[in-house]
């Protein structure tokens, strides 16, 4: 089992009427809501937070990519990482991911990847995305193209990576006439790909015949997840293998402390304040994006997304974070990866508004005594 602590650097400082007087999280949410003063202080708490799971033993970091929204301060994760591999020693730094359709030439992610993985030592792990459906509003990008670009795109930085330069690139949406790119990154032939998805079939069976690794994205109900997992265990078989535990990912949230009682009483908050004000808006979603499948896909999940939950008995049931002590995490925890069998776990617990000193002691919960439990487990 592996455990990555990942950070969203959501903005905790919405007005309190937010939820009555936005329709939005993203896109047009005004930015003189956003304060640079507070910002510089989150940035320094946030990167801290980061490098501190370093210390206390979780086996990687991520950090990932959103434009234009109070739900994630990354405009540019590759900046964050550039200091995360300053700042820690020996956990894996996933980027998850670069929105490729966002980069014109995409060359540049091929480039500052390589830049990361030689900077950390070999520590990258290359998280190329799509990007949300509220990206393709805030960079004008035309989202009708999105899946073809981004399968060119990851087509070129994977070439970029493993053939020696300089060669042309005649695609048809990239005309390079010299693909050379220095650095070269550190792991051969390549950093490992991750790519995230929410159940698109399109994707899982893309990832499978790729042989790359699939992270389920998180506020989903684990009914989701299961299906999910099933599906793409059926893709790599048709594909000719079994996936490897660390090909499936599962992504969420989880808080500990000292009592149940007490755990939910700190995060609880926090989770709803995410829930009313930050995912207000990212499903918005451009005509073009999504093919009829992908759209039957979703629309039959709309029920068990995190966004429609009502109350802390559908947050627990549906598992959408694993909140208590460490004895009830321990438990929630392995029944889940049970039922699952994913080999990573893609967690963070300062969600929302929860506060540093709060999540900096779940860390330490979480990493005494949950995670020594599934160390040497066998999924």
């Amino acid at each position: 089992m592996q455990f990555y602590f990942f950070h969203l650097m959501s903005w905790p400082y919405l007005p309190d009427d937010f939820d009555e007087k936005y329709d939005s999280a993203w896109i047009w949410v005004p930015n003189a809501l956003y304060d640079p003063v507070k910002g510089h202080q989150l940035y320094q708490e946030y990167i801290d937070t980061l490098a501190y799971a370093d210390e206390l033993g979780f086996d990687g970091v991520c950090v990932n990519e959103h434009h234009q929204n109070a739900y994630g301060l990354m405009p540019s994760p590759n900046i964050i990482a550039g200091a995360l591999t300053q700042r820690t020693k020996r956990c894996k730094i996933a980027v998850v991911g670069n929105a490729l359709p966002m980069y014109n030439p995409p060359l540049r992610v091929a480039e500052e990847f390589a830049m990361l993985d030689v900077m950390s030592g070999g520590r990258l792990v290359a998280g190329m995305v799509i990007g949300g459906g509220p990206e393709y509003f805030a960079y004008g990008v035309n989202p009708t193209f999105a899946r073809e670009r981004y399968r060119e795109a990851l087509d070129l930085i994977v070439k970029a990576w493993t053939t020696p330069g300089p060669f042309v690139w005649n695609g048809r949406h990239y005309f390079l006439r010299y693909v050379n790119p220095w650095p070269r990154p550190l792991q051969q032939p390549h950093p490992p790909i991750w790519i995230p998805g929410v159940g698109s079939l399109e994707t899982i069976e893309f990832v499978a015949q790729r042989r790359y690794g699939y992270m389920g994205i998180p506020y989903f109900h684990i009914d989701v997840f299961k299906r999910t997992f099933e599906m793409f265990r059926e893709a790599c078989a048709k594909a000719g293998y079994t996936p490897a535990p660390e090909q499936l990912g599962w992504g969420v949230p989880i808080y500990v402390a000292e009592t149940d009682k007490q755990a939910r009483e700190e995060f609880e908050p926090a989770l709803w304040y995410f829930v009313k004000n930050l995912l207000k808006g990212i499903g918005t979603t451009p005509p073009g994006y999504t093919s009829p499948k992908s759209a039957v896909a979703i629309m039959k999940n709309q029920d068990k997304f995190l966004a429609v939950q009502k109350s802390w008995d559908d947050i627990e049931k549906g598992m959408f974070a694993i909140v208590g002590s460490p004895q009830t995490v321990r438990q929630k925890l392995d029944d889940c990866l049970k039922k699952l069998g994913a080999g990573v776990v893609l967690t963070g617990c300062q969600t929302g508004a929860t506060a540093t000193h709060l999540a900096r002691k779940s860390m330490e919960l979480l990493a005494r005594e949950v995670l020594p439990h599934f160390r040497n487990k066998v999924v």
